[in-house]
């Protein structure tokens, strides 16, 4: 873990992030680029391309400035590398873009979280980071003083398309030094015995030599719920899940666990993409 981002708008939740950023970036030796984004109209952006001869970049960028100066003046960071960058662009192709030119390991943002008719129809900058991004994306709503990830739990189908989101769990599970709850949720609808859950499991993580972990399979009256419902029962640090990263009308129509997850959890969710 190299090199991690924190997206930032300057927030509460924003901070937060970068205070677990900084407990990361301590315990494996890493760098913090953080990222602020502006976005400015697009009729503006297609009238030029020097963002310098526009009155409303320089005022932000001033803005943005006196923000960093602030939030750059924390204790938690003392003897860190830190890198302040100010971007033009939506946050989530900034922060896509800025992942694939700097090889980042792992995204830290902050949520505020949405709900209803918002939620439907605009959604936050998190939830379009999550749904779009290839780097795995750590989201903190709350503050964590320290933060110790002891059990984390890891909900997915455990079919064959998400192993490489399962190795990416087990690779932050050794970092973490975190046991690893597989949990998958049975539904009405898409109903199977325990015996054959348990199977599944073993069969998709034969290759894996991890052995810190526990099989769960976990009942309710949808995955979302029974993701929610059984951290809830063991109390997990943290819960990890796979995104397919749907967009446009597939997303509206069929919604996505990783991002109601990441709205409604109340507890640190981390998303990785197939």
């Amino acid at each position: 873990m190299k090199k991690i981002l924190v997206p930032t708008d300057f927030s509460k939740p924003a901070e937060y992030a970068l205070n677990v950023a900084s407990q990361l970036a301590k315990k494996h030796n890493s760098e913090i680029h953080m990222l602020h984004m502006i976005e400015l109209p697009m009729h503006q952006i297609i009238a030029t391309s020097n963002f310098s001869e526009l009155p409303e970049a320089v005022f932000f960028m001033k803005i943005a400035h006196q923000k960093y100066e602030e939030a750059l003046d924390r204790d938690y960071l003392d003897g860190l590398d830190i890198y302040e960058n100010i971007k033009f662009n939506e946050t989530h192709e900034g922060v896509a873009q800025y992942c694939e030119e700097n090889d980042v390991d792992l995204i830290v943002m902050g949520s505020h979280g949405t709900s209803g008719v918002k939620e439907m129809f605009i959604g936050s900058n998190t939830e379009k980071v999550v749904r779009t991004s290839r780097t795995p994306v750590l989201v903190i709503k709350n503050e964590h003083e320290e933060f110790t990830i002891n059990d984390f739990v890891f909900a997915s189908d455990f079919k064959k398309d998400g192993k490489s989101t399962y190795e990416q769990a087990v690779s932050l599970a050794k970092a973490l030094d975190s046991k690893i709850h597989l949990l998958l949720v049975n539904t009405a609808g898409n109903f199977i015995t325990t015996t054959e859950g348990k199977n599944a499991i073993n069969e998709f993580t034969k290759d894996s030599s991890y052995k810190n972990r526990t099989i769960n399979i976990y009942n309710d009256l949808t995955v979302e719920k029974g993701i929610l419902n059984f951290s809830k029962t063991i109390d997990a640090d943290l819960i990890g899940i796979s995104t397919h990263g749907r967009q446009g009308i597939a997303h509206f129509f069929n919604g996505s666990i990783s991002e109601d997850l990441v709205n409604h959890a109340n507890r640190p969710v981390i998303t990785f993409k197939i």
